[in-house]
């Protein structure tokens, strides 16, 4: 069993949604916590928000998980203000749906910087120090149902989550004789503040059909906190892979076990957007 106790927690993305959620969660655990984000009024709020319910902040800084050298400081402060932590929690991250007629190479770029790069960035400042302390410690990084299936339009986000989970895999073995875990979570639908930031290349986000999709998402959406509960209590049992919802379970389940199930899932749900796309505008 991993505790959250005693131990020092560093925390990306914590500015709202499931970054927020897991930072109350772990400084609820007896975690300490340091938290970033690129937006500075929510970051600073929630360090409030874990202060006023009794948990201890190491340091809240803005930086930028996509720019290495924005890391590096965050790294070298941290460092000097608590030592090595000994959890790090990637969470950041942003989403970019398009086809690939629609999508620019800027969006291409954006997205694998700051959900690829991003992560791995804070695994090349943090991790080796984690090492050098020797006292153990996990590693989590927050991939995506995007991670394990074809989503259609999901390109560049997948490219980022896909690759996430390629690095969690093969950390999972290179870290265990350091006695530092490696948890990969896939959440699904999740209700944070990322669902009315999505960039969708060459679409009206005004647009009715697309509203009544975004609507049809938030309602089978899992709350922030549900997903942090779920992230805390994977890492507390070690478990690598951590869902946060049982719908991603299943799915993964039948993609491993029934592919011909998921190949016409994928079908379905391609053929279904493809069809929204092709609508004359006034249809739409």
């Amino acid at each position: 069993m991993t505790k959250f106790g005693g131990k020092c927690c560093v925390i990306t993305g914590a500015a709202s949604g499931l970054g927020r959620s897991t930072a109350l969660a772990a400084a609820a655990m007896g975690a300490s916590v340091v938290l970033t984000d690129i937006a500075e009024a929510g970051l600073h709020e929630t360090a409030r928000l874990v202060r006023d319910a009794g948990g201890a902040v190491r340091l809240a800084r803005v930086a930028d998980v996509g720019d290495h050298a924005s890391v590096v400081e965050l790294a070298a402060e941290t460092h000097a203000e608590v030592g090595s932590v000994d959890m790090v929690v990637n969470v950041a991250g942003i989403a970019t749906w398009g086809t690939v007629d629609r999508l620019t190479h800027e969006q291409w770029r954006r997205t694998i910087d700051i959900d690829l790069m991003g992560p791995i960035h804070m695994i090349e400042e943090f991790v080796p120090p984690m090492i050098e302390a020797g006292r153990g410690g996990h590693l989590v990084n927050v991939s995506s149902a995007a991670g394990l299936f074809g989503l259609p339009w999901h390109a560049p986000y997948s490219a980022g989550k896909f690759g996430l989970r390629g690095v969690s895999e093969v950390l999972r073995f290179d870290l265990r004789r350091h006695r530092i875990g490696v948890s990969l979570v896939v959440p699904g639908a999740m209700a944070t503040p990322m669902v009315d930031s999505v960039d969708i290349a060459g679409m009206d986000r005004s647009a009715a059909a697309l509203r009544r999709g975004m609507a049809l998402f938030q309602k089978h959406a899992v709350t922030p906190d549900a997903a942090a509960r779920s992230l805390v209590r994977g890492v507390e049992r070690d478990r690598y892979l951590v869902y946060t919802s049982p719908d991603i379970r299943i799915g993964h389940l039948a993609q491993r076990y029934i592919p011909p199930a998921y190949t016409a899932a994928m079908h379905a749900l391609n053929w279904a957007m493809t069809r929204y796309i092709e609508k004359p505008a006034a249809q739409k």
